[in-house]
């Protein structure tokens, strides 16, 4: 006979909602609850069909996509099918009859946190920015207690944890070997690295700058850049790419970084988006060059983005500011001054919880013993 279910975790949709959910459930694992009895709940169109269960976790998918903030007719399915994972989730959530529901963020949380309200189940609300989503804004009300990243997230009965990390990162956060790092990724061991990253798809602005540092920095010999381009536009970028003279800047263009742990670990300088992913770089003490992306719900990346600059640790540049003239000048200005970049790093250390997975299972405990 099946376990009964303990915990249901919803949500998902991409895999910055979906990971710390992961990394929570293995949390409570590691703490003696059996694997049977935590269950998620995702996207049919998201990547949890294959990451659930590859971290040793059933799963059931709701049918939709998400409602874009604009008039169009692709709305009125998707609101259809809200409609559907509504009766889905809800039905999911008497069926399992959990003791607690964690709800993740992304519009597949919405139907099971719908039914956590239904059936009167202890609700708890992950969020990973620094401005809550639309789903746990709904919510709110609802929950028994918030688990935040960000001290003054907009949540109500809060408990700071940080962003759950991935295992790789926090093994990397808790033992760091750059110099192994960089040997497994072709990167030379007494070379500046700077790191480019911008998610799955990537900026077309950010390679646009990097593009032309590069062409600038072409006989730069103490200098290598790991530029992930992303998957969209990769193959058209490679046309056209720099090609920098031996033994000139070193430059490694790629379409997707399936080691992120080794690049943030390999790294002098980052530069990327501010999504819940900053909790990575604090992790891995990188200073960085933070460039919000300007259509982000709630201009949630550039709250995310101050409250790392904050700490002291990162500069923050417009999306619409960042060009190569740009990037070249906040570049020049941390590598000139290698004192303060390693006080940046011990900065951005300092602001990391390594432990937030552990953090936010605690909260979760509480709430389900009542």
């Amino acid at each position: 006979m099946a376990e009964p279910t303990w915990l249901l975790v919803a949500g998902g949709g991409t895999a910055g909602h979906l990971l710390p959910g992961i990394s929570v459930a293995r949390a409570l694992v590691a703490g003696g609850h059996d694997p049977a009895t935590i269950h998620f709940v995702g996207a049919e169109r998201g990547p949890e069909g294959e990451l659930v269960p590859a971290a040793g976790f059933t799963v059931d998918v709701l049918p939709g996509r998400g409602i874009q903030r604009r008039l169009t007719l692709a709305n009125v399915s998707a609101i259809i099918d809200l409609f559907r994972a509504l009766d889905k989730g809800v039905g999911l959530v008497r069926r399992h009859r959990p003791a607690v529901v964690v709800v993740l963020g992304g519009y597949a949380s919405f139907a099971c946190g719908v039914g956590a309200v239904v059936t009167r189940t202890p609700l708890v609300l992950l969020e990973q920015n620094k401005r809550a989503g639309a789903v746990n804004r709904l919510l709110r009300r609802f929950a028994a207690a918030s688990a935040v990243s960000f001290a003054g997230t907009d949540l109500p009965r809060a408990t700071v944890t940080g962003n759950p990390l991935r295992p790789e990162i926090r093994a990397m956060a808790e033992h760091p070997d750059r110099d192994a790092a960089r040997a497994t990724l072709g990167l030379p061991p007494d070379r500046t690295v700077i790191a480019v990253f911008a998610g799955s798809l990537g900026s077309r602005r950010m390679n646009e700058a990097v593009k032309g540092l590069v062409e600038r920095w072409a006989d730069r010999a103490d200098v290598a850049v790991r530029h992930v381009v992303g998957q969209r536009d990769h193959a058209r970028y490679l046309v056209t790419a720099p090609q920098p003279p031996a033994p000139g800047l070193l430059y490694q263009v790629l379409a997707y970084e399936d080691r992120m742990d080794l690049l943030l670990a390999a790294a002098d300088v980052g530069v990327t988006r501010a999504g819940g992913g900053v909790f990575e770089l604090m992790a891995a003490g990188l200073p960085s060059i933070l460039v919000p992306l300007p259509i982000a719900t709630r201009d949630h990346q550039t709250a995310n983005a101050l409250a790392v600059a904050a700490t002291g640790g990162s500069v923050v540049v417009p999306d619409s500011e960042l060009d190569t003239d740009r990037l070249e000048l906040e570049l020049l200005a941390l590598l000139g001054d290698r004192a303060h970049l390693a006080v940046m790093a011990e900065a951005m250390r300092s602001a990391a919880t390594v432990d937030a997975a552990e953090q936010v299972a605690a909260v979760v405990e509480r709430v389900a013993r009542g």
